[in-house]
């Protein structure tokens, strides 16, 4: 195969699995136009009911890839969310380093500040209005554009949810000024920190500083991360990163694993439905939106609440999946396999012809259903058959008479003498 044809269907499966979107962006607050990136997921039109979470993506020109890589990969096999990519570009003219001024007391100054404003009150309330997105906002940057991202840090209400802090170059006291607002947050913030033994010495001081004043808070709103990479390049270690940053920020969004199977549900007694409703509740709690639960998850408590017996959780799976998947037949299925298993036959088989009438869902289909049914229905039948019999055998059977007992002779009287 020629490396022009390989090009081509690579562009066709980018095509298909992704639309992106390059436009200018007329910007107010900074008073000049920006060439802008929006990259939107694979079911976006499909899903029309669907949100999405943001990232931002600075420094666009060489941080978009890595980060639409490691988003797009992990989203196939649905260990990542999908989410809504925005790269701003700033390669013109020296933009990032106009983008990235700070004044001698941290704060971000002139241009700075213009494009601090141009993200939070323009880029960001533009996408949400023209895009179905979700309440979590994440950021990525390098170098320069790493240590401003920060900056967003020192609002009281923080405009993003996940910072990916790649080598910053740190505005002055931020090494400080940082674990002192996370202490205060009121609301769940991921941190993500990244240096390497190729940085200068002196950034890669103040960052291990850094990193030890986050390492020393106790918040149940903060959660963070960290690595220190060696025989790394202060360019090089962005792909790591990146891919080390989004798996810690999006830990315990993957489905149930056949590890997470044998290590915690096959050993419940019971309780196998809370666990998934527990599982999903804390993804929301952590990242801020509630993503519907996996058919794959669904799955894997039937499993367990087979394997334990456990046969009334069938109807509390039962009402959880009404409420996720309400117009098909995923709910009477589980409703017929409680009836199934506790010796109601009558109501499994009703139960299964209602899903009939459902619309099938993955391996759930008419056909299957109406097996089950028609087994239920013959075995119900052979028992009818086998009670009539018994009857009719118990009426034929000649009644015994019982045998005469001769009557018990009375003792005689003893003569009087």
């Amino acid at each position: 195969m020629t490396s022009k044809l390989l090009l081509l269907l690579a562009f066709i499966s980018s095509s298909v699995f992704a639309q992106r979107i390059d436009e200018p962006f007329e910007s107010q607050k900074l008073g000049a136009v920006r060439d802008i990136s929006i990259i939107l997921p694979p079911s976006y039109e499909s899903a029309k009911d669907k949100k999405y979470p943001v990232f931002v993506v600075l420094d666009s020109e060489y941080l978009l890839d890595p980060v639409m890589g490691t988003m797009k990969y992990g989203a196939y096999w649905d260990d990542l969310p999908e989410v809504i990519i925005v790269g701003i570009n700033q390669n013109k003219a020296n933009e990032r380093e106009y983008d990235s001024q700070f004044d001698e007391n941290g704060l971000p100054a002139e241009q700075g500040a213009k494009f601090f404003e141009f993200i939070g009150i323009e880029l960001l309330p533009y996408i949400e209005k023209k895009y179905r997105v979700a309440p979590y906002r994440l950021i990525a940057g390098h170098d320069l554009t790493a240590g401003f991202l920060n900056a967003y840090l020192y609002k009281d209400n923080p405009v993003f949810n996940a910072y990916l802090c790649l080598s910053p170059e740190l505005p002055a006291e931020m090494e400080t000024r940082i674990p002192d607002r996370l202490k205060i947050a009121q609301k769940p913030i991921f941190f993500y920190l990244a240096t390497a033994d190729g940085d200068l010495k002196p950034m890669h001081d103040r960052i291990k500083l850094l990193d030890d004043g986050i390492k020393a808070i106790k918040s149940d709103f903060v959660k963070s991360g960290f690595d220190d990479f060696k025989n790394t390049s202060h360019y090089s270690l962005v792909p790591n990163a990146i891919n080390n940053a989004i798996s810690a920020i999006f830990d315990g969004y993957q489905p149930i694993s056949m590890n997470e199977f044998q290590e915690k549900l096959a050993k419940l007694d019971k309780g196998h439905t809370q666990y998934l409703v527990d599982k999903y509740t804390n993804i929301q709690k952590k990242l801020g939106f509630m993503p519907k639960i996996r058919l794959t998850d669904f799955k894997a408590i039937e499993a367990a609440i087979m394997k334990n017996k456990n046969y009334e959780d069938f109807m509390t799976l039962s009402e959880l999946a009404k409420k996720n998947y309400p117009k098909t037949m995923l709910s009477e299925y589980h409703k017929a396999m409680f009836y199934d298993n506790t010796g109601e036959p009558a109501k499994a088989q009703k139960a299964f012809m209602s899903a009939f009438g459902l619309t099938p869902i993955r391996d759930l289909t008419k056909d299957m259903m109406l097996e089950r049914a028609d087994a239920i229905k013959g075995q119900l039948k052979k028992g009818k058959e086998r009670n009539k019999k018994n009857r009719e055998e118990t009426e034929e059977a000649p009644v015994e008479t019982p045998a005469e007992t001769p009557a018990e002779t009375p003792k005689e009287e003893p003569k009087p003498q």
